[in-house]
C-alpha cells in the first residue's frame, strides 16, 4: 500500500548512500550532499527509457529547470531504481543537462519513501511508484503521489503541477524550436538572442533528413534559421530581433 502525502510531509528524506558515476567515475553520494541546506525538487519514476518517463516526465522537468531555479529551487533530481550506467546513458540520450540523475539501484531510497512497488509481472522486478516532492534542507515539504490504480498513472507528479505549487501565478514560457544549419552565423545570432532573453530552446539541426525541403514544408521558408515560439513561426534572425524588440517596447 502506498503512503499518503500527509504521512510523508514534514518528515526527513531517507538516509541513503547512492552509488553514482558522475564524469564516469564511481562516487558515493549521500542524501546529506544532495539535500542539506538546499531547496530540491525530486521526481521519481518506474524506469529509464520507459515511454512516459522518456517522452514527458523527464523532458518537461528539464525544459522548465530554469523557471524552477528562478523560483528558488537549487537542484532537480530524477530518482529511479536503475544502475548508474543506465541513468547516465539515459540522461545523455535525453539531452537532460539540467537534471541530476540519481541511481537508486538497490531501491534503498525508494523503499525508505514507501514507494517500492512490485513490477515483476512486467519483468521489471521492484521499481519506484511515480511521485514528485519538494524537499527543503532534507525535510519533505510537499509530495505529489500518483493515484494507486492499474497501469502507470501520470496525473500529478508532472513538472507543471510542481511549479504551480511553488508559484501559483508563475508564467510558464512557451516552447521554442530553432531550425538551424551548422556553421550558419545567422543561426548563431538567433540562438544568442534567445539565450540573452532567457529562452530555453530545442535546436533541430540540418542533416540528411532535416533538409531544405523539410524546412520549407514546416515553415514555408527556405533560409536558415527558422524559429518557432509557442507553435508560432517567428522567422529568421532579423525576425527574432524584431520579436523581442516589439516585446520590449510593449
Amino acid at each position: 500500500m502506498l503512503p499518503t502525502p500527509e504521512s510523508l510531509e514534514g518528515k526527513p528524506v531517507p538516509t541513503v548512500t547512492f552509488k553514482a558515476r558522475p564524469n564516469d567515475q564511481w562516487k558515493d553520494i549521500t542524501t546529506d550532499e544532495l539535500f542539506k541546506g538546499k531547496t530540491v525538487v525530486v521526481f521519481s519514476l518506474p524506469g529509464a527509457y520507459t515511454p512516459t518517463c522518456s517522452s514527458t516526465h523527464l523532458p518537461r522537468y528539464n525544459e522548465l529547470a530554469q523557471v524552477f531555479r528562478q523560483n528558488g529551487v537549487d537542484d532537480i533530481l530524477c530518482v529511479s531504481v536503475n544502475d548508474a550506467f543506465v541513468m547516465n546513458e539515459w540522461k545523455a540520450g535525453q539531452d537532460a543537462e539540467n537534471i541530476t540523475v540519481i541511481p537508486d539501484g538497490n531501491g534503498d531510497f525508494t523503499q525508505g519513501m514507501g514507494m517500492l512497488v512490485d513490477k515483476r509481472s512486467l519483468g521489471f522486478g521492484m521499481r519506484s511508484w511515480r511521485y514528485s516532492m519538494l524537499v527543503k534542507d532534507g525535510i519533505i515539504e510537499k509530495v505529489f503521489i500518483e493515484p494507486d490504480k492499474e497501469g502507470d498513472p501520470f496525473e500529478v507528479s508532472d513538472a507543471d503541477t510542481m511549479l504551480r505549487y511553488l508559484h501559483p501565478d508563475v508564467r510558464i514560457p512557451e516552447p521554442v524550436v530553432v531550425f538551424a544549419k551548422p556553421g550558419c552565423p545567422h543561426c548563431a545570432r538567433a540562438k544568442a538572442t534567445l539565450k540573452a532573453h532567457g529562452m530555453q530552446f530545442t535546436e533541430i539541426v540540418q542533416d540528411r533528413k532535416i533538409n531544405a525541403s523539410v524546412l520549407r514544408a514546416v515553415s514555408g521558408q527556405s533560409t536558415w534559421p527558422q524559429v518557432f515560439i509557442g507553435g508560432k513561426l517567428i522567422g529568421n534572425a532579423d525576425a527574432v530581433d524584431a520579436y523581442f524588440g516589439a516585446a520590449t517596447a510593449a
